[in-house]
């Protein structure tokens, strides 16, 4: 199904561990163990004809809901998986995993733990049974990992010399096999292996529809753990290989794959790391991979199953770890992302601390949230620059930045690096306040003073007050900069809204504040590079009725040229405006 459906050329589908575990502590609380249990007796057809139903249940119950979000195309969510969280996930993930074999590669005999801290529990319980280990069985582990390790290096070193990857896996399933079947290990050393593996193609059945309500919890944190693992390793692929994936389709793919191998007895099916990376490997290239590893399965199932009986459990666990290399070498990224980025790198370390210390299902949500907030904190706590002319040029910079831009004399060019919304009106009001002296007192006395102005004014009756400016030609420096004749006070505010990227009603309203305040002590307001979409949002709020249209620009230079302008003499021509 994946391969007719998915995207990801270099997925393959079927167990995940931790899917795995999380299905099976659902099947374990709906259809316990009883603790005098004879695997013999016919009450042990029945139990696990139920524990079967309930698994089927779950992944049935998966798939509806995959497919319910492909309908409500729901696949942007993945976008919320940034390359830090992908990246530390996956890696986490492998660790879970990697614990979770070591009491197959050690021979012990453990009950397995589910929920938070269940890596530590698991790790704590092998700690304390470490003198109950099967030395025959960490024989066989150490022996493969020596060999696995060593012969898995050369293939990927070497991948472009060989003409076909080393098949060191199949070989030594195939050799561990006989050795134990030749030899006895399983009964002489009491060695745990494969056992019973069913012959034929598996018989339709319902699952337990029954069961829904009482699974449906835990079968959405299940959904989205699977959906997580299986677009993480395609993304991670894809970008490796360069290609895309489509989230919607891979929803549609896994959904199709949940909800039809339901009715054939098989629980929830997602991503895998260990395979993946096995078909990454092996030469794998696109979904047609999925078909033949899918004729294996079908020719295991149907005719060698049987000959697996002696397999060893330790030789898959050693196979299943040495196939997760890529994952734990995805540490090395971290000191390239420390001196890229400080923020990203919190978001790798958080992730995967939370995805090892607590659960999959939550530590993703941990790692989405905090990368969220991430976001969230830039927007808030956005730069207010004051922008500089450089001569002789129509480029305004940020002075901090660049030391030979010159402040224009009475006018105030700001730039605020980021979006005015509700989160973040008070902190672009308080920068903008900072910068432009805009507090109570000096609104206050400013006012004062231009009401007794005006008052002299009408008891004059002068009709205009000249006042001394600055020259404004741009055709030399020292005559722009140094005119006796200039003000330190600011006449002029140009906001330069080109990286204002959206405003919504309270940041209009804002600007309609500052507006106001801004005429109360005689300074006019003038907007340059605002977006369509700002401009429209600015305009409908009413900024107009507080602002003269004609003090919106399409550029700060023309600005800029309008504001000297307007303080020499009046313009036959203006410069390009928006009204």
């Amino acid at each position: 199904m994946y391969m007719i459906f998915g995207t990801g050329r270099h997925v393959s589908t079927g167990t995940f561990a931790v899917v795995s575990l999380m299905t099976g502590s659902v099947v374990e609380q709906l259809v316990p163990t009883p603790l005098a249990f004879n695997s013999s007796s016919s009450e042990a057809a029945d139990l696990e004809a139920q524990r079967i139903g309930v698994a089927s249940a779950v992944a049935l119950l998966s798939g509806i809901i995959m497919l319910c979000m492909f309908g409500l195309q729901l696949g942007f969510l993945s976008t919320y998986l940034s390359e830090p969280i992908v990246k530390a996930f996956t890696s986490a993930a492998a660790f879970h995993v990697t614990v979770s074999q070591l009491q197959s590669m050690l021979g012990l005999r453990l009950p397995r733990n589910t929920g938070s801290f269940s890596l530590f529990k698991t790790l704590a319980l092998v700690m304390e049974n470490l003198s109950h280990t099967n030395m025959a069985e960490l024989l066989i582990s150490v022996v493969c990992l020596a060999v696995l390790v060593p012969v898995k290096e050369v293939n990927t070193r070497y991948r472009h010399r060989l003409r076909t990857p080393i098949p060191v896996e199949i070989l030594m399933v195939i050799i561990a096999t006989c050795v134990t079947y030749f030899s006895s290990l399983d009964s002489s050393y009491n060695i745990e292996i494969v056992g019973h593996i069913p012959a034929g193609f598996p018989k339709p059945q319902l699952p337990a529809f029954h069961t829904f309500p009482a699974i449906a919890g835990d079968t959405i944190a299940i959904t989205f753990v699977g959906y997580a693992v299986s677009v993480s390793l395609a993304m991670i692929y894809a970008d490796k290989h360069g290609y895309s994936i489509h989230p919607n389709q891979e929803l549609l793919a896994h959904g199709i794959s949940n909800t039809v191998s339901s009715f054939f007895t098989c629980f929830p099916s997602s991503a895998t790391l260990a395979t993946t990376n096995i078909l990454e490997s092996a030469g794998g290239y696109t979904q047609l991979s999925g078909l033949f590893t899918s004729l294996v399965v079908l020719i295991v199932l149907l005719v060698i199953g049987p000959l697996f009986y002696f397999l060893p459990k330790a030789v898959l666990a050693c196979i299943n770890v040495t196939s997760l290399r890529q994952m734990f070498l995805q540490f090395q990224d971290l000191p390239e992302l420390w001196r890229i980025s400080k923020l990203d790198f919190m978001v790798w370390v958080i992730t995967w601390l939370s995805v090892v210390v607590l659960n999959v299902d939550l530590g993703l949500a941990i790692g989405v949230l905090f990368s969220m907030m991430t976001v969230i904190c830039r927007t808030q706590r956005a730069d207010c620059s004051v922008l500089g002319w450089a001569s002789d040029t129509e480029i305004y910079r940020p002075m901090e930045n660049h030391s030979k831009c010159y402040e224009v004399p009475g006018v105030k060019i700001l730039t605020y690096n980021g979006p005015i919304y509700y989160g973040n009106r008070s902190f672009f009001r308080e920068k903008m306040s900072r910068v432009l002296g805009l507090t109570p007192e000096k609104i206050r006395s400013r006012e004062k003073a231009k009401k007794a102005l005006e008052k002299r004014e009408r008891e004059a009756s002068v009709s205009s007050v000249e006042r001394g400016i600055a020259n404004t030609s741009f055709s030399s420096v020292n005559e722009f900069f140094e005119s006796e004749t200039s003000e330190k006070d600011v006449q002029a505010v140009l906001i330069d809204c080109s990286r204002v990227i959206f405003v919504d009603v309270a940041g209009a309203r804002l600007f309609t504040q500052m507006c106001t305040e801004c005429q109360k002590i005689g300074v006019h307001v003038y907007l340059a590079n605002c977006n369509e979409n700002v401009l429209k949002i600015l305009t409908s709020s009413g900024l107009m009725s507080h602002m003269n249209p004609q003090h919106i620009f399409v550029t700060v230079h023309d600005a800029v040229l309008y504001i000297q302008q307007q303080r020499e003499k009046p313009l036959e021509t203006n410069p390009t405006v928006w009204v």
